[in-house]
This record gives structure tokens, sequence and C-alpha cells, in this order.
């Protein structure tokens, strides 16, 4: 299913933010033409998150990229920006994660893309906003996670400021300019009209704690506060956490603390009848429930928790996730190909339209791989050529 199929999309982006919107836009059907520096391309090529390479490039380069063509054009060079620019005459989005600036430098800053394509959909992700003290910081993740608050949410409060083990606020800056793409799309398709859709990394991460900050904006601007036992989430009661058994770990949702007193046997929650004390008193709570829980291995904790409908789970790694059913049931991973025919196994578009798995199974590019066969489509080497004249 390619619901996007006559869609165009240019795109400028690097590293995680933007190529994870423009990944997105290739698996819903749009052609997505990946705008690359001769010679070292995408600086996501080189960025290794482990010491896996596939052909040569990091494997994080090969996982957000996958369905799209590579174009590689100096942007210095005025016959190659000429090129680029024939491309986007013919584009319904254009889209970067530039610094503020920078492609006015270039010149292709959404005015000057409006002389070019009147109604495109232009689109860019900035660190911390186009205006402001911060405008020209670097916006990389670990950074935008300790700047936004987020980092002081995970861990216990006798602990240090925790960030998130994933790209985090890239994936959401992405997921959040892909959504703003495809409004601005409809608009589009509605009115004519183009758009410019702009999302900052602090922006987004900071939608992301929304739930805390509404909490934080109303309380009298109180910080929120950290567990000092199994902390999971500062504005919920005990005994929301993830607890040490005998042989594993266990993870305990939202429930009603004398009722788990009863399935668990332990007398000493008992004496916490009053549910408000389920907050003031969560340490306490957790204190005991931590201690108990050791007691016993984790698969009889959860069949007895589970048999009487209380939200509990299982704490895994990747090695136990993948063995079980629920996990094969999904088909989330997909394999890919490379030009070279080299298989790359990757996790799938989460999304499904009417039962159907969006996406496909081209790999991701070589740099420049497309370059004659773009040129040739779009009749740009033919254009240039009269141009120069």
């Amino acid at each position: 299913m390619k619901l996007l199929e006559d869609i165009l999309v240019i795109d400028f982006s690097q590293f995680l933010s933007g190529p994870s919107a423009a990944l997105r836009l290739a698996d819903m059907g749009a052609q997505v033409i990946k705008i690359e520096r001769p010679g070292s391309g995408d600086i996501c090529r080189e960025l290794y998150v482990s010491d896996v390479m596939i052909e040569g490039e990091s494997t994080i380069f090969h996982a957000i990229n996958r369905n799209k063509q590579s174009y590689a054009a100096d942007l210095k060079n005025p016959n190659d920006l000429e090129k680029v620019k024939q491309l986007i005459a013919k584009a319904d989005v254009v889209m970067h994660n530039f610094r503020p600036g920078v492609m006015e430098r270039i010149g292709l800053d959404y005015e000057a893309v409006k002389q070019i394509k009147p109604d495109v959909v232009y689109a860019e992700i900035s660190g911390y906003g186009v205006e402001g003290p911060w405008k020209d910081l670097p916006g990389q993740d670990l950074l935008l996670q300790s700047v936004s608050g987020l980092t002081w949410l995970s861990n216990n409060i006798d602990e240090s400021p925790t960030p998130m083990g994933v790209a985090v606020v890239d994936i959401m800056a992405g997921t959040h300019i892909a959504q703003g793409i495809l409004a601005a799309l409809y608009q589009k398709a509605v009115t004519g009209e183009g758009a410019l859709v702009q999302v900052s990394m602090l922006e987004s991460i900071l939608d992301f704690q929304f739930e805390v900050l509404t909490c934080y904006y109303n309380d009298g601007r109180q910080l929120p506060v950290r567990g000092a036992v199994n902390s999971a989430h500062a504005y919920i009661a005990a005994p929301y956490g993830i607890y040490k058994t005998n042989d594993d770990y266990i993870a305990l949702a939202m429930t009603n603390i004398p009722t788990l007193a009863t399935l668990l046997e332990c007398e000493p929650l008992k004496d916490f009848i009053n549910s408000n004390d389920w907050f003031a008193k969560r340490d306490e709570i957790k204190l005991i429930l931590a201690g108990h829980l050791t007691t016993r291995p984790s698969a009889e904790w959860l069949s007895i928790l589970e048999n009487a409908d209380i939200w509990c789970a299982p704490v895994m790694d990747y090695d136990g996730l993948v063995k079980q059913e629920g996990y094969r049931s999904l088909e989330m991973e997909v394999t890919v190909k490379t030009s070279n025919g080299l298989s790359v196994t990757t996790t799938r578009c989460p999304i499904k339209v009417d039962g159907e798995i969006l996406g496909a199974g081209k790999g991701a590019p070589l740099l420049g791989e497309h370059n004659k066969e773009i040129d040739y489509r779009f009749g740009i080497t033919e254009q240039l050529q009269t141009v120069i004249k």
C-alpha cells in the first residue's frame, strides 16, 4: 500500500530527527530523495552506536534510511545547486534539520524555495527554535534531554539525573515534523497552498513531557519529586515501579494496596488502608513490597497477580523478548536488501492500514547511488545543459 505514492520529498536532513521523519513518509509510499554531500554523505553514515558496521557504514544509518534514494550534490557548486533546484521545482515536500541560517546561506530557505515551487510544503527541524538566545546551540539528543528537565524524571531521588537509553528527542522531533508535513499536504490537496512547517527538538521533548509539565504548571511550580525506592513516575502512587524478585524482575502498575497485600500474603502492607497514603507514604510502601517480592521467583508472583487481573509484567531484555509469541505474532522484524544484495534486519513501520503493513523491502542507498536515475527521470541533465548555454 502506497498512500503517498505521488508525493516527492527532497530531504536535506542528516543524523536522526529529519531522516526518521523522511523514513516514515517513505514507508507510506512517498519517493524520498536524500540529498548528500559527495564523498562523505550524511554524517550518520559514520555515526556508530556500536561496533557493528554494515557495508562499512553504521547500523543506525541503514535502519533509518531504508526505502530512500541518494542524490550526491555539492551545494556550494553552482552546477550541483542548479540541479537540486530543478528537483525542488518538482517536489511536494522539502525538508531539512540544519541550524538556523544554514539554508539561507545556501539560498534554499523557505522564501527562496517558494520562488521555485510556490505550493511547496517546507519543513524544518531546529534544536531550540529559530529565535531566542539558544537558536544557534547544537541540537544534539543528550543535550536536549538534559536541558529539558527529562533527565530528572528517571531513577531514584538520591541518584544522578538519568537520560533515556534511546535518542528520544530526535525521534519525537521526527514524529512531530512528519505529522505537520502530513497535515500540510492535506491542506495543499484541499486549497492548493503550501506551508512552512517548523518543529524544534526542545518543543518536541517538552510536549513529550506534557503530563508532568502540566502538573508542574498547575501545582504552584512545585518540582516533580522522584521516589526514593523503585521510582518509576514522579506523580504516581505506590506500588508503581520495577521490583527485584529472587530470580529476576517484575513491573507493577497502579493497583489497590490492600488487595495487593492479600494476594501477595504481605501482612505489613495491610496497614495502608487509606488511599491517600499510597502517594504520601509511597517510599515506605515500596520498601516493604520490595523486600517481600525477593522471597519468590518472578513466574510465581506473576501467576498470582495476572490471575487476579493486577496490572503487571515481566521485565525482559531483547533476548527474552524475541522468544515470546506475543512478540513474534507482531512480525516487527523486516529484512531489507541493499543494492549490493546485503540483507539487513531492522524494525518495520508500526503502522497498518486496512490490515496491511506499510513499507517496502529496499535497504538504505549507497552514497549517490541514484544520481543518474534521478537525472534521467526528471530531465535534470538536459535542463541543466540548457541553463549553462
